[in-house]
């Protein structure tokens, strides 16, 4: 059964209370769990992981390799600064989906920038927790084709 890693960076664990009219009510469990559910039904195993710390990032998406076939990455405020997390995704070749709750491309100009995007196979943002079963589906039909 193809494996992906669920990987949310700094403060997605205040998720449901932190800004919620930014971030919704949604927390990392419900995440979590929708993502459970979905996994399931598309044949995936599914596992997560949460740091604030950006070593910890790193080493967690290094693990993936031989552990798992795919990455949904929520890399927070690491999004646009970690140069180290993009060459850590680029170092283990695995399909990588990045994804946001809001839109980052509609905030703040500095959240224009994704250091992500260079190494991911897709971007989904502003869709709130779809978008990580959608970058799930994504993953599904990649790893079918």
């Amino acid at each position: 059964m193809p494996s992906v890693l669920v990987i949310n960076g700094p403060n997605l664990n205040l998720l449901g209370t932190r800004q919620p009219e930014v971030y919704g009510r949604t927390t990392l469990a419900d995440v979590e769990d929708a993502c459970r559910t979905r996994a399931a039904s598309l044949g995936l195993d599914v596992a997560f992981v949460q740091s604030n710390h950006e070593g910890a990032l790193i080493d967690a998406i290094h693990a993936a390799r031989g552990t798992h076939d795919g990455l949904v990455i929520n890399g927070g405020a690491f999004t646009h600064t970690s140069i180290a997390i993009m060459d850590a995704v680029a170092s283990v070749e695995l399909p990588m989906i990045e994804v946001h709750l809001s839109n980052i491309h509609a905030r703040e100009p500095f959240r224009h920038r994704s250091y992500l995007a260079p190494v991911a196979i897709g971007q989904i943002c502003g869709l709130g927790m779809a978008g990580y079963l959608y970058a799930l589906d994504a993953l599904a039909q990649r790893f079918a084709a």
